[in-house]
């Protein structure tokens, strides 16, 4: 019995410090931003300042490692799918954000996909084998 109620208070000491521990804690993404976030050029002074602050508690209630406890949680989850337009600069960035990082990436200087030739009638084959003799 004592276990299961240690178990218990553990949980939920658990779930409040980490509630507390994404609102203190800095939001950084070094895979997509390596500089930060103010040195990226995509977001404004205010707009990296709003990402850097509140970045882990949106992240934590997108994922659904935490619930939505105020309004503004619940505000901030809905401008994140979409399901409403984003009103203050937290949600405005968040949006801005995801925007830039799901954005799909350019091909490299030799291209990434499938090479086609031109054949002698004037037709375009993709993946057309070209036999070369050598003699």
């Amino acid at each position: 019995m004592f276990l299961i109620l240690l178990t218990y208070f553990m949980g939920v000491v658990m779930t409040k410090l980490s509630r507390d521990y994404l609102v203190k804690r800095i939001f950084s993404d070094l895979k997509n931003y390596p500089y930060g976030f103010s040195r990226s050029g995509d977001f404004s002074i205010s707009e990296s300042k709003a990402l850097a602050q509140h970045g882990c508690i949106i992240a934590a209630l997108v994922d659904g490692q935490i619930e939505p406890q105020t309004i503004e949680d619940e505000g901030m989850l809905a401008a994140a799918f979409g399901s409403k337009e984003p009103e203050g600069v937290t949600e405005k960035a968040w949006v801005k954000y995801q925007k830039r990082i799901n954005r799909p990436k350019l091909g490299s200087v030799y291209g990434n996909h499938c090479s086609t030739s031109v054949n002698d009638a004037g037709n375009i084959n993709e993946q057309e084998d070209i036999e070369v003799e050598i003699e």
